[in-house]
C-alpha cells in the first residue's frame, strides 16, 4: 500500500516544480521595469495632453467669450478698491459697482476724444511732411548710390502703386470677414461691460457657486487656492499699471522735449502697449520714433530712439524688478515662455494675458505644495503664495472678486 502522506508530499513536489517551470517562462516575455514605467507613464502623459488639447480647442471656439471675460477680470482687479472705497463711504454694493463702470466708460471716452482731436489737427501738417519727405526720397534715388533714372523711380512708383491697389482688391474681396471681425469686437465689448459690472457687484456670489462645483473634500483648497489666485492677479495687475504709467509718462517727457507732434496720442499708445510684458511698451514707443523723423528728420528720430531705449531699460532694471519681483514671484524665463505660448495660442490677446495667468498658476501651485510640504512656508520669503499658512488647513472663505485692497 502507498502512504498516502507520500503521495501527498510528491503531489506537492510536482505542483511547486510545475509554478517554477511557469515562472521561468514568464520571466522570459516580461518586459524590463524601465519599459514598463515609461509605457505607464507615456499613456497617461497622451491622456492629459489629449484633455488639454480638448480644453484649448474648447476655449478657442469659444474664444470670442473666453477672452472678454478675462479682460473683464482684470478690470474687476484694477477697479477693486474704488468699488470697496464707495461701500465704506455708505454706497451699495451694486450701486458702487456701477458707478465705477460708468465712470470708467465715460473717462476712456474723453481720453478717446481728446486723442482723436489731437490727432484731428496734426494730420495736415503730418501730410505735409510726409509728402516732403516722399518727394526727398525721390530725389534720393535719382541723385544718390543708386543713380536711377526717372523712367526707372518711375516705374518703382507705379509698381508699388498697383501692389497696393491689390492689397485694396483683396481687401474688398474679405469685407464679409471683416464684417464679422467687427461684430466680434462689438459683442466682446459689451461682454467685458457686463462681466466686469457683475465681477465687481456680485463676485463672492460668483465665486461661491464656482467652488460648489467642486467636491465637498476639495472646497476648502480651492477656495483658499481662488483666493491666493485672485490676490496674485490683483497685484499683477496693479504693478502692471505702475510700469505703463511710467513708461508713458517717460515717453512723453521726451516727445515733449523735442517737440514731437502726437505726444497725447504716442502717451495712450505706450500706455495700452506695456500691457504686453517685455516687448510691448518698445514696440508702441517706436510709433514716437515714426513721428519724429517725419516730424523733424533722422537726427531727432535717433535721438527719441535714445528715449524709448532709456526708458525701457530703467523699466527692465528698476520698475520690474522692483515692483513685479516683489508682488509676483515669476522668473523671467517663465514670463518669456508664457507670451510665446500666448501668442502661438491667441496672438496678440494670448500675449496680453498670459503672463498674468502664469502669475497666478505659479501662486496657487506654490499654495497647494505649502499643505504637502510645511518647510515651503517660510514666513522671511516675501511671496504671495505665503500669504496662506502652509501645513494648516486655511479657514473656508468666499473669494471675493472686488476683494478689499490688500
Amino acid at each position: 500500500m502507498t502512504d498516502p502522506t507520500e503521495s501527498a508530499g510528491a503531489a506537492e513536489r510536482t505542483q511547486e516544480l510545475e509554478n517554477q517551470r511557469v515562472e521561468r517562462v514568464a520571466r522570459k516575455v516580461e518586459l524590463p521595469w524601465a519599459y514598463e514605467l515609461a509605457a505607464a507613464w507615456s499613456w497617461r502623459f497622451l491622456v492629459i495632453a489629449a484633455a488639454a488639447g480638448l480644453v484649448f480647442a474648447g476655449l478657442s471656439y469659444f474664444s470670442v467669450v473666453v477672452f472678454p471675460v478675462v479682460i473683464a477680470l482684470f478690470i474687476a482687479a484694477l477697479c477693486a478698491p474704488l468699488v470697496s472705497g464707495l461701500q465704506r463711504i455708505g454706497l451699495p454694493r451694486k450701486l458702487a459697482a456701477l458707478a465705477v463702470v460708468v465712470g470708467g466708460i465715460a473717462v476712456v471716452g474723453l481720453l478717446l476724444a481728446f486723442v482723436g482731436q489731437q490727432v484731428a489737427d496734426s494730420v495736415d501738417q503730418l501730410s505735409g511732411k510726409v509728402a516732403g519727405g516722399l518727394g526727398e526720397i525721390r530725389n534720393w534715388l535719382r541723385d544718390g548710390p543708386l543713380n536711377a533714372s526717372d523712367s526707372q523711380v518711375d516705374t518703382w512708383i507705379e509698381d508699388a502703386q498697383s501692389y497696393l491697389q491689390d492689397q485694396g482688391k483683396g481687401l474688398a474681396g474679405r469685407a464679409t470677414e471683416l464684417g464679422v471681425a467687427v461684430g466680434h469686437i462689438f459683442a466682446g465689448f459689451f461682454i467685458v461691460l457686463f462681466a466686469t459690472y457683475f465681477f465687481l457687484a456680485d463676485g463672492r456670489v460668483i465665486w461661491g457657486w464656482v467652488v460648489r462645483i467642486f467636491p465637498r473634500a476639495a472646497r476648502e483648497k480651492a477656495d483658499s487656492s481662488g483666493q491666493v489666485a485672485w490676490r496674485s492677479l490683483t497685484q499683477f495687475v496693479r504693478a502692471t499699471v505702475l510700469v505703463a504709467a511710467t513708461d508713458a509718462i517717460g515717453i512723453m517727457i521726451f516727445a515733449l522735449i523735442l517737440k514731437v507732434p502726437l505726444v497725447s496720442a504716442i502717451g495712450v499708445l505706450v500706455f495700452l502697449g506695456a500691457f504686453v510684458p517685455l516687448v510691448g511698451a518698445f514696440a508702441s514707443g517706436t510709433v514716437a520714433v515714426l513721428v519724429a523723423l517725419v516730424a523733424h528728420g533722422p537726427i531727432v528720430a535717433a535721438i527719441m530712439l535714445g528715449g524709448v531705449v532709456l526708458v525701457q531699460q530703467i523699466e527692465a532694471h528698476v520698475l520690474q524688478p522692483f515692483l513685479m519681483g516683489r508682488f509676483v514671484s515669476v522668473h523671467p524665463l517663465g514670463v518669456i515662455l508664457g507670451i510665446a505660448a500666448g501668442v502661438i495660442v491667441a496672438g496678440v490677446i494670448g500675449a496680453l494675458v498670459a503672463v498674468p495667468l502664469v502669475a497666478a498658476l505659479n501662486a496657487v501651485v506654490q499654495h497647494l505644495a505649502s499643505f504637502a510640504d510645511p518647510e515651503v512656508d517660510d514666513p522671511e520669503v516675501d511671496d504671495p503664495g505665503d500669504e496662506v499658512p502652509g501645513g494648516e488647513d486655511p479657514e473656508p472663505a468666499d473669494p471675493e472678486i472686488a476683494a478689499e485692497p490688500t
